[in-house]
């Protein structure tokens, strides 16, 4: 797959890897993304049984991403005094903060359309589970353009785990100053530690 810049500008770059990304994974059939999910969470099974995380995060499926709300279910009804996640974006340029999410809590909308936990305390994962729209091998990702997970990693002491299809891995991210590499990557292929 190439994607030959059309400017020098590597902002310009990262959003034309984004925006091909997303549109090469919302024309994957739902019923695809759905198996491409179960390979991903039996990855996560082996993952997350290895580093035993008691706090996760995860992230509400949102423009085709891999929906992990079963995988999520399943994994906290496996043991007890699990705690399963959602982030809460509370100011736009401050990191997010997590809020206990289980089947039926109250989930209004936030300024983009995503379900979020009402209220309750906050909650410090041990583990975030991060949505790929396109990766590269060392660990950088693009998601949205808003910067809330690296805002967020910078301040919070958690397992960083990419996670995201194949069809969004690229050669390069172009990672800028502030952007932060993920701890592993989750794909249907499998779980890699990143390469330096």
């Amino acid at each position: 797959m190439s994607f030959a810049p059309l400017s020098h500008d590597p902002g310009a770059r990262r959003q034309r890897m984004r925006e091909h990304a997303l549109a090469l994974r919302e024309r994957l059939p739902a019923e695809r993304r759905e198996r491409l999910a179960a390979a991903i969470g039996e990855h996560l099974d082996d993952l997350v049984g290895r580093l035993q995380p008691r706090r996760l995060a995860f992230c509400w499926p949102y423009r085709a991403e891999p929906d992990l709300r079963p995988w999520v279910q399943a994994w906290r009804a496996a043991a007890p005094g699990r705690v399963a996640a959602l982030p809460v974006v509370l100011e736009r340029h401050a990191p997010m903060m997590f809020r206990a999410w289980t089947p039926g809590v109250p989930m209004p909308l936030d300024r983009h359309g995503i379900p979020h936990p009402a209220d309750g305390e906050a909650v410090e994962p041990e583990l975030v589970l991060i949505p790929l729209n396109a990766f590269d091998e060392r660990g950088y990702r693009l998601g949205y353009g808003g910067g809330y997970f690296d805002r967020t990693l910078a301040v919070l002491r958690t397992v960083a785990v990419g996670v995201g299809f194949e069809v969004g891995r690229v050669p390069d991210t172009l990672p800028q100053e502030f952007d932060r590499p993920m701890d592993w990557l989750v794909t249907e292929a499998g779980v890699a530690k990143p390469r330096a």
